[in-house]
């Protein structure tokens, strides 16, 4: 299953990132045996726990919800954050990447869903959100785009109409807040079930599980 995502994601030049939560090592072993280097997780301490055991080239993303004292125990060695969604969490990152001397790598992450579970800034407060004045204030932040998740329905239009809303403030924000910023280029977009649409949406970062490990044991984590 690996070789035919990655065929699918060569014609629009798009990153994998292999969601391992709630898998073992050997699993990821697996695929970092086939040549995979990006996993992400969504739990700090599953992700802490699994780091020591497992190669150090291993390119760790976060995607889950981040609590801001938990961003201490990632700020050392974590590849991506692709979960922002508030200023303290985002001045956090930067205090810790201050004292660990290295810039840490974000996404913003944008509500498109229309269910309330969902985390993220609401599109209407985009720009409230981006003139705040912590911007001036963050050396340690490096923002490298931003990260949606579709609604979980099976209207394909709608999931469709979701990425594309998500690629468009992708644009807006790039030519009103970062057009000098060449590293501001990733739309983090995509799971099992819909990546084939975020794809001709946009989508510069699928992150996909299921379709690669297999069903988790536990559908709420």
């Amino acid at each position: 299953m690996l070789s035919e995502i990655r065929h699918n994601l060569q014609p629009f030049h798009a990153k994998l990132v292999a969601v391992s939560k709630t898998k073992t090592k050997f699993e990821i072993l697996e695929l970092y045996r086939q040549g995979h280097r990006d996993f992400g997780e969504n739990r700090v301490q599953e992700l802490l726990d699994k780091k020591p055991e497992l190669p150090e080239d291993i390119r760790w993303h976060f995607v889950g919800h981040l609590q801001t004292n938990k961003v201490k125990n990632l700020s050392d060695f974590i590849y991506l954050i692709h979960s922002v969604d508030n200023l303290r969490l985002l001045s956090e990152i930067n205090k810790q990447g201050e004292k660990m001397g290295r810039k840490i790598q974000v996404l913003i992450q944008i509500k498109i869903a229309h269910e309330i579970t969902k985390y993220g800034v609401e599109p209407e407060q985009i720009d409230l959100f981006f003139n705040d004045p912590i911007w001036h204030e963050l050396p340690f932040v490096d923002v490298n785009g931003v990260m949606g998740m579709a609604s979980f329905v099976r209207d394909e239009n709608q999931i469709r109409q979701e990425f594309r809303k998500l690629k468009s403030i992708h644009d807006y924000l790039k030519d009103k807040y970062f057009h000098n910023i060449d590293t501001f280029r990733e739309i983090s977009m995509g799971m099992s079930g819909d990546y084939h649409i975020a794809l001709e949406e946009g989508s510069t970062m699928v992150r996909i599980g299921t379709l690669l490990f297999g069903p988790r044991i536990n559908p709420e984590l």
